[in-house]
């Protein structure tokens, strides 16, 4: 059974920095990536990241953010700089194993002062 189980999430300042990490049961998928969902909004793509390595970051992330994955681990990580008061939200793992989508169930992000 598929399992993604995100952490790392809390109450950050703004300008401030936070690593979320996405632990796997497996890391064969066909792309991975983070979404986030703040509240009474849509849940929305951040990054993505295909078995080759090409990623796909949204604009407002652009220079911020960074994904990248350990294989021998099977974590997928996000680190999340400089933030800002609306990267606040829910933070979702998703991998697409063999055409089905699977989701982790969030962790938390807070940037306030």
């Amino acid at each position: 059974q598929v399992q993604l189980v995100e952490s790392g999430g809390g109450l950050v300042q703004p300008g401030g920095s936070l690593r979320l990490s996405c632990a796997a049961s497996i890391f064969s998928f066909n792309a991975m990536g983070w979404y986030r969902q703040a509240p009474g909004k849509q849940r929305d793509l951040v990054v993505t990241i295909t078995k080759g390595g090409s990623t796909n970051y949204a604009d407002s992330v652009k220079g911020r953010f960074s994904i990248s994955r350990d294989n021998a681990k099977n974590t997928l990580y996000l680190q999340m700089n400089n933030l800002k008061p609306e990267d606040t939200a829910v933070y979702y793992c998703h991998a697409i194993f063999y055409g089905v989508d699977y989701w982790g169930k969030g962790t938390l992000v807070t940037v306030s002062s």
